[in-house]
């Protein structure tokens, strides 16, 4: 995409930049590859440095509110300074490793409602710095993910939203400031004991940890609350596990707990500090009724369209970003 904000940051003539990604879909831990191609404008430019940075949008909660900021999950200079003539045409090839906690954007080639992913170019001339247009990227799941995901869709959870929030999970080793909520309507056999379930992954080359939220509906026998599920797994042995069982096992024992209401499961994983031991942990059960046949990935998400580097911008302008985004969907 070529700067909409060029002219104004650097004046008529200036260069102009497109970015090309040769990946607009990558998977966590996989490499994002392309290419900036400047253009010379009206007169010589002597370029400070070009720089991208993988950006998307988190929620922050201030107060009684929320705030929504753009943050980047992972920021890399592609070129240090340099002249360029006017007219000339020049091509900076780049590739920089998505963050393993990197959230997902897409699930069987539905893009997830609530997110939004991209690579962000400054390209800075003469002390004036220049963030241009948002190139967006697509984060498809891990094989491991992927199959606690095909898990849900077989017990019937349905899509509602995703977001990332903010904040760090109690007792995982958590690089990225933030975490992904995916949030799904449970099976219709459970829709009377809880709203929805919310799921989230983080991964690191050795593995997953995975953490269930549930949001137990008042009424009759129970009194709300929340109820946690945690799993932890290998990337190579969580493709081979019985997830419909575990899940299945989980959601029965929530039903059999129902009576107690609160916090079933010990600890609230999204609590800001604390620690927890490793190994497979937290309240799952297996050995429960496997699981059921159900529409593929693609269906349970139709229905829903780094450090603080940089901080947070205006959630007006993080619209603005992401508006080319927004509008092709």
């Amino acid at each position: 995409m070529i700067f909409k904000r060029m002219l104004g940051a650097f004046g008529v003539g200036a260069p102009s930049v497109d970015t090309v990604l040769s990946t607009p879909r990558v998977q966590p831990g996989g490499l994002l590859r392309g290419e900036v191609r400047i253009k010379g404008g009206d007169f010589d430019a002597d370029i400070e440095y070009i720089a991208l940075g993988l950006v998307t949008r988190v929620e922050s909660e201030h107060g009684e509110g929320e705030q929504i900021g753009l943050m980047e999950l992972h920021r890399t200079q592609v070129s240090g300074p340099f002249r360029l003539r006017s007219g000339e045409d020049r091509t900076v090839p780049f590739q920089f490793p998505v963050p393993w906690e990197a959230p997902i954007t897409e699930i069987a080639g539905q893009h997830l409602h609530g997110m939004g992913m991209g690579v962000r170019t400054e390209l800075a001339i003469a002390a004036a710095v220049d963030k241009g247009d948002m190139d967006p990227v697509e984060i498809e799941p891990l094989a491991s993910q992927e199959a606690f995901l095909r898990a849900f869709s077989q017990l019937g959870f349905h899509f509602k939203s995703a977001d990332l929030e903010h904040g760090h999970i109690y007792g995982v080793s958590q690089q990225l400031p933030f975490y992904q909520e995916i949030e799904f309507y449970p099976p219709p056999a459970y829709s009377g004991q809880i709203n929805e379930v919310e799921l989230t992954f983080i991964a690191n080359p050795g593995g997953l940890d995975i953490v269930l939220e549930a949001d137990k509906r008042a009424g009759g026998h129970g009194s709300g609350g929340d109820a946690f599920g945690r799993w932890q797994t290998s990337h190579q042995e969580a493709p081979h596990r019985d997830w419909a069982s575990e899940i299945n096992g989980w959601l029965a024992a929530l039903s059999q707990y129902s009576h107690g209401g609160g916090h079933y499961g010990g600890h609230d994983p999204y609590a800001h500090q604390g620690g927890h031991p490793g190994g497979h942990y937290g309240d799952h059960h297996g050995g429960h009724h496997g699981g059921h046949g159900g529409p593929g990935m693609g269906a349970v998400v139709a229905a829903g369209a780094a450090g603080l580097v940089g901080g947070y911008v205006a959630a007006e302008l993080v619209e603005e970003i992401f508006e080319d985004e927004e509008e092709e969907e």
